[in-house]
């Protein structure tokens, strides 16, 4: 059998329990919207049930989807994985208000227990103030994308099921923590200059756009797993690398960069100056 009827075999193959996990926490979100609106019907747009929806979505698409079974036939279907989880799915299902919706959404009978006993925790209270801090939540999202892209613990996690579902578990947490200042979602307390976030999202890019310069100008294949799968439909190696270098460094421009001009137009806008200089 020829690897691309093997790989088309595989293909409409879903994961289950990633998809079983994912709907039910979809029932949960929308049970808590129900719960709120029946309390404050104007408390969320209908646009956050769009976004955590779509988030879902994406991160269904990156780990439950066919899509998964290509991450080990190419680099470019690994990076897009990774581009999902860190850069679409992370930051629309914060834009979702997914903590309190997802509160309200569980029974609430078990709800005072939980937040009992977890805001009790020392080290709740010291993630919470760790979380708001920006400069952590840039060095965890760095150190995941530098980190699993270094070829040993690349390869653990091309021959491990474990280790590459914590992979995937590590970009989509790095994402939520990355896009935590952006979005400041509840129970965000941090309040800082909107000139803040075109500067987070362009420090972002520097580490993305050396990794994905190595990778699209490097002149031999990172990782060795890639040498030894069977080539499908004559794509070598080396070319599946440097088409997810040029995907990686083309996508993070945009995703970061533009949200950072467009907050940067809003801020040096005439109307923003004309109110600043009344409020003064």
């Amino acid at each position: 059998m020829s690897p691309e009827v093997h790989l088309g075999l595989h293909w409409w193959s879903l994961s289950v329990p990633v998809t079983l996990a994912l709907s039910g926490l979809v029932f949960v979100y929308l049970r808590g919207i129900y719960r709120l609106r029946r309390a404050l019907p104007n408390v969320l747009s209908a646009w956050r049930l769009a976004a955590f929806g779509s988030g879902v979505f994406s991160l269904w698409v990156a780990v439950g989807s066919p899509l998964a079974v290509l991450d080990h036939q190419f680099l470019t279907a690994h990076m897009v994985q990774h581009l999902l989880l860190m850069t679409v799915a992370a930051p629309l299902v914060l834009l979702g208000a997914p903590v309190i919706t997802l509160l309200h959404g569980i029974p609430q009978r078990f709800v005072p227990g939980i937040l009992g006993t977890y805001l009790r925790w020392p080290a709740v209270h010291w993630f919470g103030r760790i979380l708001n801090q920006p400069v952590f939540c840039w060095l965890a999202s760095t150190t995941t994308v530098l980190g699993w892209h270094v070829p040993g613990l690349f390869e653990i996690g091309m021959h491990s099921e474990r280790w590459h579902a914590a992979e995937h578990a590590t970009f989509f947490v790095a994402g939520l923590l990355f896009w935590w200042p952006v979005v400041r979602p509840w129970p965000s307390l941090a309040d800082r200059p909107q000139w803040f976030v075109p500067l987070y999202l362009f420090l972002a890019t520097l580490p993305c756009d050396a990794l994905s310069a190595f990778l699209t100008f490097c002149n031999r294949v990172v990782y060795p797993h890639y040498l030894s799968v069977h080539l499908l439909f004559g794509f070598l190696p080396l070319a599946d690398q440097q088409f997810a270098g040029a995907l990686m460094w083309v996508w993070v421009t945009f995703v970061y960069l533009v949200p950072a001009a467009a907050v940067t137009m809003q801020v040096l806008s005439p109307q923003r100056r004309t109110l600043n200089a009344e409020v003064v």
